[in-house]
């Protein structure tokens, strides 16, 4: 069966995006984001980059968020106190390594 997460664009919409077959997602359970509104990762300008980054600054599931974030292209918000630009330059760097 395949898994999928829910996100929230943007816009305030919310869209299921389907993760890998065997994508592991149970340490969304343990992120610092869980205590705190989907849209503050969702947001429109630096200075809400900047807030979802101070959540994420200290959170246990840190690597796991970016990495399935990269893994599964998510090309909105902040995950793994990364911006989309930032995912993509870092997606971007591991593929010219290759």
């Amino acid at each position: 069966m395949r898994k999928s997460v829910a996100v929230i664009r943007e816009d305030q919409t919310v869209e299921s995006i389907p993760t890998g077959l065997d994508a592991d997602t149970s340490w969304m359970a343990k992120g610092n984001c869980r205590n705190f509104p989907p849209a503050m990762f969702f947001p429109s300008d630096g200075v809400g980059v900047d807030n979802a980054r101070r959540i994420c600054a200290g959170c246990e599931v840190t690597n796991q968020c970016l990495e399935y974030a990269i893994t599964e292209k998510i090309d909105h918000g902040v995950w793994g106190g990364c911006s989309e630009r930032e995912r993509r330059r870092i997606a971007k760097r591991r593929r010219a390594a290759r």
